[in-house]
């Protein structure tokens, strides 16, 4: 029976074959057979078995059959838009050329394109995500108008979002300035990139008011948090990087910013500073807890030992790295050095859409580097706690969600039993590699955010995914705008000039291959 999530608000039950609550650590996890949990008010205040509590509360609501694996609702830690780059036109490409062939998306509506990617993560057990929004064209009021209708579209469905606008204050698209970039184009081409780069109208005061409003107006609701985003170290001036520090300190919010992400990155880091990205940072008191590196791929290994030190976070973002040529990060030096890392798909997976499941198997397998010591290699508690408690450490949400536990937001999915089983699974197989190695969205019965019913048999219970996605497909078939043509022909005619641009900054083919680390500095 499917319970309108109205019903369900206040108080139920949640039960399943097996409740896993938590990763213990690398290796082990909670497992409680026959579990069930109460919430109240998306607030969970009991667990134990069913036998235990059903007669406890005779007169709750009872969800889920018995027949499926509970787990702790997943966390995208490093998310952007919905409609994918390829879907809009934009190839995958090394990343450095990959932005310039960004220019060809179209002018979208934020709210359909937000639910778009939101279908995808909730139907695959997401209930929390990291926005992290990008360059929004015109002045700080459609900046403001257009960060409202992405919040608005997580609210109406239901989902967890900390949300926050990535900033970019210098070299907005590639790793020169502006003014460097536009005069070194062919006279044709000047005035058309001038006028691209004019579209966008927001300078550091304007990005620094649109925190502070969207924090006023957001930060107290449960299931949206505002956070900080410097973009990326070749995208901040040191006066933003200053204002972040000042203004994380100020609030308590975290930051989360892309860093070395590639090996042009690292380069950059050196001509600027004369070190590591890392280097660069600490010259502004931003190495500290409330940091989330974003990618992390190109770290030197004294880089890794000062963020375990310090704290310091990294969000995973594997499927990315892959598409985008930009490196395996060292997620298993990460590990072994104790660092809190979370798995974002950033902007699509592998499978080119926002499925957890995959990703999950994905980073179990693309760091399974040679060698017969099992501590050099992730294990599936590991992946697990990554997309659950590690994912959660990245946001404000912080100890709130990631794991099932009295006192924690019912933030959960249920997995139905026998698409993993089905026909045979060995008794000895544990639970947590069957699920991480076999569960796929087809299996996902249900979704649950802030003790609310999101997903369940196939179907959102707040938004009608066939009627939003009619409007989207409907917008989307308007001839393209004339600014749009602009876009989309300036576009090709600047990639070649670009690449020429990169051609001699960083010889990649010196670094050590990929499963290793590169720890010159």
């Amino acid at each position: 029976m499917m319970l309108r999530w109205e019903e369900v608000q206040m108080r139920s039950i949640v039960r399943s074959r097996v409740m896993v609550t938590k990763a213990i650590d690398r290796y082990s996890v909670e497992e409680i057979p026959d579990g069930v949990l109460v919430q109240e008010d998306g607030v969970i205040v009991a667990i134990d078995r069913f036998e235990v509590l059903k007669d406890r509360y005779p007169d709750v609501p009872v969800i889920g059959s018995g027949n499926e694996v509970m787990l702790p609702g997943f966390v995208n830690a490093h998310h952007h838009i919905g409609l994918t780059p390829v879907q809009l036109g934009s190839p995958d490409m090394p990343l450095e050329l990959w932005w310039v062939t960004r220019m060809v998306l179209r002018d979208i509506d934020l709210y359909l394109d937000t639910l778009y990617s939101a279908f995808e993560m909730i139907a695959s057990g997401i209930t929390t995500v990291q926005h992290l929004h990008g360059w929004i064209p015109g002045a700080m009021d459609d900046v403001l108008a257009k960060s409202n209708q992405v919040l608005k579209a997580y609210q109406d469905i239901g989902m967890r979002v900390s949300y926050c606008h990535t900033v970019r204050d210098q070299n907005r698209l590639m790793y020169q300035s502006d003014e460097d970039l536009v005069s070194s184009l062919p006279s044709e081409l000047r005035a058309p990139m001038s006028k691209w780069f004019g579209r966008f109208n927001t300078g550091l005061a304007d990005y620094m008011d649109l925190f502070t409003q969207l924090y006023s107006s957001h930060n107290a609701e449960r299931r949206v948090k505002i956070q900080l985003a410097p973009a990326n170290l070749h995208w901040c001036s040191d006066a933003a990087l200053t204002a972040f520090a000042d203004v994380s300190q100020k609030y308590d919010v975290p930051i989360h910013m892309h860093l070395v992400e590639t090996a042009y990155q690292k380069a950059y880091a050196k001509r600027r500073g004369g070190g590591t990205a890392l280097d660069y940072l600490e010259r502004f008191d931003l190495l500290n807890s409330r940091l989330t590196l974003g990618h992390g791929t190109w770290l030197s290994e004294r880089d890794i030992d000062r963020v375990a030190e310090a704290g310091i976070c990294i969000c995973h973002n594997c499927s990315s790295n892959l598409r985008l040529r930009s490196g395996i990060a060292p997620l298993n030096r990460f590990e072994a050095r104790g660092i809190v890392t979370g798995i974002g798909l950033d902007e699509a997976g592998i499978n080119d859409d926002r499925d957890m499941l995959q990703e999950m198997r994905l980073v179990l397998r693309a760091h399974r580097v040679p060698g017969m010591i099992d501590a050099d290699v992730p294990t599936t508690a590991q992946v697990f706690r990554m997309a659950t408690s590690g994912g959660a450490c990245t946001t404000p949400f912080g100890d709130s969600i990631g794991s099932l536990q009295i006192g924690k937001a019912a933030d959960l999915v249920l997995m139905d039993w026998a698409q993993i089983a089905w026909p045979y699974l060995d008794r000895d197989t544990s639970l947590i590699d069957a699920v991480l190695q076999r569960a796929k969205t087809a299996g996902v019965k249900l979704t649950m955010c802030d003790g609310q019913i999101l997903y369940e048999d196939g179907k959102f219970t707040r938004v009608d995914r066939n009627e939003t996605l009619k409007r989207l497909h409907d917008e989307l078939q308007k001839p393209l705008t004339e600014g749009e043509l602009e876009r989309r022909g300036l576009s090709a005619a600047i990639l070649p000039h670009i690449r020429a641009f990169y051609a001699d900054y960083v010889d990649v083919s010196s670094h050590q291959p990929f499963y290793r680390m590169n720890s010159s500095v």
